[in-house]
């Protein structure tokens, strides 16, 4: 008897379909995975024959059971698969109908008890599921409302294995769990981090070109580096950039909880993510908690938890070489990809990433006031400022030097603008990106690719010269060019004008080089 049931498997935060065929035939007595299985993955035999044996009675025990996961040449790893294996056996069996396991995902590992337990990823698999028109799914019960949240797909929650043959066979479901528990009606509450409740863009004095320089980032979604003497503000404003960002759309928030349940079961307290992450990982981070890895089965890294939001690594040159190194691809694709062998997992890191780093290692360095304070001898500033190599300072959009606040801006009296009135501004230009970019891969200007900005959204052609004269002269890169463009963009969606003028092409310059803005560019909002 041959049957097949269907599961998902991740590389990465990607989902593949795979077949469970299972063939009960004469011969040897025993079980046999074969199409890549992974060590827990291989101890599924003894996990799936004692909970059948123990919940679902009737396990073939005079046969040979051969279990084949299509397509064989994909890696296979984890413990979800358990549900999908035990649900073929049985229709093998005819334990159930094996016209039941047709339009049905199933996902879970199985206790020896027939228990159901649950697995990190049900979000990011279900939405495979759906997205390759699966009609139901069934995961453990505690994962019902995570799963609920892919629209388009039925979702059951169940505790046991009975549960599940139960329900396949229509027959009454065991009083384990009620028969309202099984359907999940419900979904996570939409929730997240607020950092609006703690800090706001009004507790800073001054600062008012850095300030203008992180709404233009938060508008476009563009990287920044802030440099400047210890004491100046950078940390402060750096962990004010999410009170300025909207919150997610629903794609987006699905995206981020889809990453967040790859680290493991997503509880109901904790919700959808609606308000962008933030992430301040300290200098001594691993490369693996960074970018992804880890040691067994890969997680994602701080960097892909913070997608649509923002990771923020202060006294940036102190992280270790290989981190610093390893940021190049992410920074310039939006995405984390880690290989292992013949194995890809492909995370995505589509957030906003902030350095912040001091002129030396002292912290005192600054020029305008001279070198008084600064106890560091040339080599060690040179050595210290050589750790942001050029290839990663080429891939940040916006270079600010940070200055503490002059005695002209301490006036208490003097307007500020707070984070609600600065965030509205960021919403406004946001909408007027997704309106242009709708239907395409892309939501904000920094992610648009450039090829397409010179084609379908070109500069004036006075204007695209004058950048073309930056690049021929040396004083840009090529790259730099492209993010110059990109930044020309985010500072006429701010001044909600059509298109970059003269005026919105001179401002992106300045942020792309780190030049001072003139007065007349900071009042520039629409």
């Amino acid at each position: 008897m041959l049957a097949t049931a269907h599961t998902i498997a991740l590389q990465g935060s990607t989902g593949h379909l795979i077949e469970v065929q299972v063939d009960i035939s004469p011969g040897v007595v025993g079980a046999t995975i074969v199409g890549r299985p992974d060590a827990s993955l291989m101890e599924a035999r003894d996990r799936v024959r004692m909970a059948i044996t123990h919940a679902a009675p009737r396990w073939p025990s005079t046969r040979r059971v051969t279990i084949l996961l299509s397509p064989a040449d994909l890696p296979k790893r984890g413990t979800h698969f358990d549900l999908a294996i035990a649900m073929g056996i049985k229709a093998a069996d005819a334990g159930v109908p094996r016209e039941a396991l047709r339009d049905t995902v199933f996902l879970g590992e199985l206790a020896l008890d027939g228990g159901l337990r649950p697995v990190p990823g049900v979000l990011p698999m279900v939405m495979a599921a759906a997205a390759r028109g699966f009609g139901r799914v069934f995961v453990p019960e505690p994962q019902a409302a995570e799963a609920a949240l892919v629209p388009g797909i039925e979702v059951y929650g169940v505790r046991s294995l009975t549960q599940v043959v139960a329900q396949l066979c229509g027959e009454i479901v065991p009083v384990a769990a009620p028969v309202t528990e099984l359907r999940a009606a419900s979904t996570l509450s939409w929730r997240g981090q607020d950092r609006r409740e703690e800090v706001d863009m009004l507790d800073l004095v001054g600062l008012s070109d850095a300030k203008y320089a992180v709404e233009v980032a938060a508008a476009g979604g563009h990287h920044v580096l802030l440099s400047g003497p210890k004491g100046s503000g950078k940390t402060s404003l750096a962990e004010r950039i999410p009170t300025i960002l909207p919150d997610l759309t629903r794609e987006e928030a699905l995206e981020l909880t889809a990453v967040w349940s790859l680290s493991g079961p997503i509880e109901s307290a904790t919700g959808v993510l609606v308000r962008p992450p933030f992430s301040a990982p300290h200098h001594d981070a691993s490369k693996a908690s960074i970018l992804g890895g880890g040691t067994g089965r890969v997680r994602p890294g701080e960097l892909s938890r913070a997608h649509c939001g923002v990771l923020f690594l202060d006294e940036f040159p102190l992280f270790r070489s290989d981190v610093i190194e390893a940021l190049r691809q992410p920074l310039e694709s939006g995405e984390v990809r880690v290989v292992r062998g013949d194995d890809a997992a492909t995370f995505p890191a589509g957030g906003m990433v902030v350095l912040a780093a001091n002129p030396c290692p002292c912290g005192e360095f600054h020029p305008s006031a001279g070198l008084d304070r600064c106890e560091c001898p040339e080599v060690a500033r040179r050595e210290y400022r050589r750790k942001v190599s050029g290839p990663i300072s080429d891939r940040i959009d916006i270079v600010r030097h940070v200055l503490p606040a002059q005695p002209h801006e301490r006036d208490p009296f003097a307007p500020r603008e707070g984070s609600p009135e600065i965030r509205g501004r960021v919403t406004r230009a946001r909408l007027r990106q997704h309106q242009r970019y709708a239907g395409l891969g892309w939501r904000l200007n920094a992610q648009a690719p450039g090829h397409l900005l010179r084609e379908r959204w070109p500069l004036p052609d006075a204007e695209q010269h004058r950048v073309d004269d930056e690049v021929y002269a040396g004083r840009l890169s090529r790259r730099g060019a492209i993010r110059v463009h990109r930044l020309a963009w985010s500072v006429a969606d701010l001044a909600a004008v059509d298109e970059p003028g003269e005026r919105e092409v001179e401002t992106a310059l300045r942020l792309r080089t780190g030049e001072p803005l003139r007065s007349s560019d900071l009042g520039r909002v629409g």
